[in-house]
């Protein structure tokens, strides 16, 4: 049984949070998550990847338990960079990754940026274009967020409310979700780990939500097996960009996940036998 362990580096000046599933001595998996998620959105995964593989899961700068950076600094080069450095802090060369949204984002330019650290990788739910309405719907939730709540009931309310994916999710499976998003707050009341600088962005009046940029140079760049998951219902992954994925690259594998909108949560049946089966693991 893997034993979740909260683990901390110091990348760029920054003090960076990532949870580490155990695995000494496996090939390392990284999981990067989504714009606004943290690391633990990864805990229903990884225990089934660790027979395969040493399993850790980043807090991007400024989500979850990771120090907040300078505002002007929430960009993808930068956290490429953080990524960088913390594959060198915990010395691997070669990597498999897993991002979802935002955090697939950033596995396309690593991967584009350093085709040879990267063995196998895992896009969930996102592509090197961002349907517009799909983009304009996060920018718009993500800017105008409430600050706090009175519980994690409303935290979990507001949650199902503004992502179509957990529609259907278990009352008591999403406040398990949702519940490292949070800290206490002044009133006994909670608010958001997440810097709000990061929110500020992505006001869609000028945020970087409202101009994704262009990632098909680094895209094609990349030499590593991939394996595409898409909401049927997304409305971040087009299925124009998805079929353009696989003409660009050979090998693309691509897989849809039925009744599903942004972002699959690789929790659902049909994620688990994509990934299992695409990284080899009985």
């Amino acid at each position: 049984m893997l034993m979740p362990t909260s683990k901390f580096g110091t990348v760029n000046a920054l003090r960076l949070h990532y949870i580490d599933y155990g695995g000494e001595g496996k090939p390392p998996l990284i999981c990067i998550h989504g714009l606004t998620g943290n690391a633990h959105n990864f805990d229903a995964l990884a225990p089934r990847l660790g027979s395969g593989f040493h399993v850790r899961s980043l807090d991007v700068r400024g989500r979850g338990d990771s120090q907040w950076g300078p505002p002007m600094e929430y960009t993808l080069p930068n956290y490429v960079s953080d990524l960088v450095g913390l594959l060198d802090a915990l010395d691997i060369g070669k990597v498999t990754l897993i991002g979802t949204s935002m955090g697939g984002l950033i596995s396309i330019m690593f991967a584009g940026g350093y085709p040879d650290r990267v063995e196998k990788l895992v896009i969930n739910d996102i592509g090197p274009e961002v349907d517009p309405a799909g983009g304009l719907r996060i920018s718009t939730y993500a800017s105008e967020a409430p600050t706090d709540f009175a519980d994690l009931v409303e935290v979990a309310g507001y949650t199902r409310k503004i992502y179509p994916a957990f529609a259907n999710v278990p009352e008591a499976a999403l406040t398990e979700w949702v519940k490292w998003s949070v800290k206490p707050a002044p009133g006994g009341r909670l608010t958001w780990k997440l810097d709000p600088a990061v929110r500020r962005a992505m006001r869609p009046s000028g945020g970087s939500a409202s101009r994704p940029p262009d990632l098909w140079v680094p895209f094609t760049r990349i030499t590593a097996p991939i394996l595409v998951l898409r909401g049927a219902e997304s409305d971040i992954l087009s299925p124009a960009t998805a079929q353009r994925m696989c003409r660009v690259l050979k090998g693309v594998q691509l897989v849809e996940v039925p009744g599903v909108g942004h972002a699959p949560s690789l929790s659902e049946p049909e994620s688990l036998v994509a990934i299992e089966s695409f990284l080899g693991i009985a």
